[in-house]
């Protein structure tokens, strides 16, 4: 007996690219234009979305994805995989503590749990005032005064609209220096 023959008819729509604010559209179409044409062009434009944006939104992957010819899901791969790109807006400081061997034998395991507890949050959170974002780090190069803290922030100039950042490296940090310079922080970025 002869399989029944099936006709299916798709139809073809157009994909439309979900909306973004002005802003971020335009912030993700500069990353996309000042690297498309060099190859591995994705990371490097990852990497200026997050510069310009302080995270790389979600809903910003279809257009990158539209923009370099790959599927969404290639976009969403690479950034799901380093650890550094942000899918949400980081706090006013982000407070990173070094995770590498030569912290973690001076302390840092300790130093992370304290951090974690007196923050009230994990890494890749922001305390619920968008004060403080904790992340890890690993290997801030200064192995031999670890456990280290690397504390940054960024602020626009409300005139000139330029982006202004500081970075501050902190060795031998104890639980009680950890409280200092978070207090610090907050009081800094409020």
């Amino acid at each position: 007996m002869k399989p029944a023959k099936i006709n299916v008819v798709v139809e073809s729509k157009a994909y439309k690219l979900p909306p973004l604010p002005a802003p971020m559209r335009q912030a993700v179409m500069q990353a996309i234009d000042a690297q498309r044409e060099k190859p591995g062009a994705l990371l490097p434009i990852l990497h200026g979305v997050q510069d310009a944006l302080g995270y790389v939104p979600p809903e910003s992957l279809a257009l990158i994805a539209h923009e370099l010819n790959v599927t969404r899901a290639e976009v969403h791969g690479v950034v799901t995989f380093y650890h550094h790109f942000r899918a949400s807006p980081p706090g006013r400081r982000i407070v990173r503590i070094c995770r590498a061997e030569a912290c973690q034998a001076l302390g840092a395991r300790a130093l992370e749990a304290h951090a974690k507890q007196s923050l009230g949050i994990d890494f890749h959170e922001t305390t619920s005032d968008g004060a403080i974002t904790l992340e890890p780090v690993y290997c801030l190069g200064n192995c031999g005064c670890g456990p280290s803290v690397l504390v940054e922030s960024s602020a626009r100039g409300a005139v000139s609209g330029e982006a202004h950042a500081t970075v501050e490296l902190y060795a031998r940090v104890t639980p009680e220096a950890f409280d200092e310079l978070v207090g610090d922080a907050r009081s800094a970025s409020a």
